[in-house]
C-alpha cells in the first residue's frame, strides 16, 4: 500500500467495514477482460458467500478462473474545498484476493442463505420454497488476504 497511513491492519476493524457494508464488489477475469459485480453477501469465518442463479456470466467465468478481488467501502463523505486540488472523500474501504467454489448440496446452501440473510438483519428459522431453492447457486470465497484503508 502506497499511502502506510492510510493502511488498516486491525482484523476487528476490517471486519467492522465488511460488517457495515451493504454490497460487495466481487472482480474475476474473463480470459483477459476483467468483470466486476455488486453483490448481496454474507461473512463468517474468513469466508464471503453469494447467492446466484444457477446459470450467466459470473459462474461460467468462475468455472474457468476461480480466482478472484473483492472490495467494499463504507462511510463515505465528500470534503469540498475552495482549492480544486484539496477536494476528496472519507471513506473505510477493504480489498482482498481468494479463491471462489461453488456450492450446491442443500445443506451447504441453507447454511449461506443463512448467513447472508444475518448480514442484512434477519434472524431466526427460515423456510425455503423448494423450487427457489433448486434454482439457487451459492458462491463461496475463501479468504486469502485482505486490506483495509481509510481517509479521513
Amino acid at each position: 500500500m502506497r499511502r502506510k497511513e492510510r493502511e488498516i491492519k486491525d482484523k476487528a476493524e476490517i471486519e467492522s467495514i465488511i460488517n457495515k457494508a451493504s454490497v460487495c464488489r466481487l472482480a474475476m477475469t474473463d480470459g483477459k477482460q476483467p468483470y466486476l459485480v455488486p453483490l448481496c453477501f454474507g461473512y463468517k469465518d474468513n469466508a464471503l458467500y453469494f447467492h446466484s442463479a444457477r446459470e450467466g456470466k459470473k459462474l461460467d467465468i468462475l468455472r474457468k478462473n476461480n480466482n478472484v478481488c473483492f472490495e467494499f467501502d463504507t462511510d463515505h463523505e465528500l470534503v469540498a474545498s475552495e482549492n480544486a486540488c484539496d477536494w476528496g472523500m472519507k471513506y473505510r474501504s477493504v480489498i482482498g484476493y481468494g479463491t471462489a467454489s461453488l456450492l450446491d448440496e442443500p445443506e451447504s446452501k441453507e447454511k449461506a442463505l443463512e448467513i447472508i440473510l444475518e448480514h442484512y438483519s434477519a434472524k431466526g428459522l427460515f423456510s425455503y420454497r423448494e423450487k427457489g431453492f433448486q434454482k439457487t447457486m451459492i458462491i463461496k470465497v475463501d479468504i486469502e488476504s485482505m486490506t483495509g484503508k481509510k481517509a479521513g
